[in-house]
């Protein structure tokens, strides 16, 4: 089930619990940037949890940090660039073997031209070539919803 939130919106980052020895809780933010009818995606590196796949850049939120300042900081770091961070569009509670993740999408535009600072592989790909990368599985619902429904994806304002 998805839920939405403002950009403003603080992170709250739990702690993986030693007691119960539940998988840690992950809040992460990611940039949805579409620019002349294509998408930025960036491939995560190797040596990373879902390495080789494709994603929406962005990364983790640190504790306190809202979901628009953790964006414009990864966006930072991995692309050498800034980002205006708009409405999020879509979020998502996905659990993993060890970690759950809760990931919010933000329609962002980029006020730089980005490069890829970490060495990590990046394109600018269109609707249909989003359906032909391998995405993680929790990226799964948004890249549906970008391809099959009319292209756009409905967020609150």
């Amino acid at each position: 089930m998805s839920q939405m939130s403002a950009p403003g919106r603080m992170c709250l980052v739990p702690l993986r619990s030693i007691v119960t020895g539940r998988p840690r809780h992950i809040v992460v933010t990611a940039a949805v940037i579409e620019q002349d009818g294509r998408f930025l995606v960036t491939r995560r590196p190797r040596g990373v949890h879902l390495e080789g796949l494709w994603e929406f850049p962005g990364g983790k939120c640190e504790a306190g940090e809202t979901h628009a300042a953790s964006l414009q900081r990864e966006i930072a770091e991995e692309l050498c660039a800034k980002v205006a961070v708009n409405r999020e569009v879509f979020s998502v509670t996905h659990p993993y073997p060890d970690r759950v993740v809760e990931l919010h999408f933000f329609e962002c535009r980029l006020t730089g031209a980005p490069r890829a600072a970490l060495g990590q592989e990046m394109r600018w790909v269109t609707r249909e070539e989003l359906r032909s990368l391998p995405f993680p599985p929790a990226d799964q619902e948004l890249i549906r919803k970008l391809t099959e429904e009319g292209g756009r994806v409905k967020g609150k304002s």
